[in-house]
């Protein structure tokens, strides 16, 4: 790996842990909740497998909804919950479903999530 590729890796990495910090907590934003899960299944183009992902939030975790791509060659990319997790709590939905591509690069298609949105309210 040559050193140009590191440094794009580590820059994006202290801008990942800023975005966090950034956010806040949960119980900050949303003290009403108990609980967000987030089971998925993450589809790669050109992998025939699918992988089941589950991502669990609680009060005390960064309210930063967004899940990290798995592809390898992935620049920026990811899937941003934000807007459904925060549309779910206003509303006080208790489940959502739905389906989202990756926000980055090599291109927009190279692989894709279908959700479903779990909250438990205090």
């Amino acid at each position: 790996m040559n050193n140009s590729m590191n440094s794009r890796k580590n820059a994006a990495r202290a801008e990942r842990l800023q975005r966090r910090i950034d956010a806040g907590f949960v119980d900050k934003h949303f003290p009403e909740v108990a609980s967000i899960v987030i089971n998925m299944m993450y589809n790669q183009k050109g992998i025939q497998k699918s992988l089941p992902r589950i991502v669990n939030f609680f009060p005390s975790s960064y309210a930063l909804f967004r899940v990290d791509c798995l592809s390898r060659g992935c620049v920026d990319g990811g899937f941003d919950l934000t807007q459904v997790i925060t549309a779910m709590i206003r509303n006080h939905r208790e489940t959502a479903k739905g389906d989202l591509s990756c926000e980055g690069g090599p291109s927009h298609d190279h692989s894709a999530i279908v959700y479903e949105v779990t909250i438990q309210y205090a």
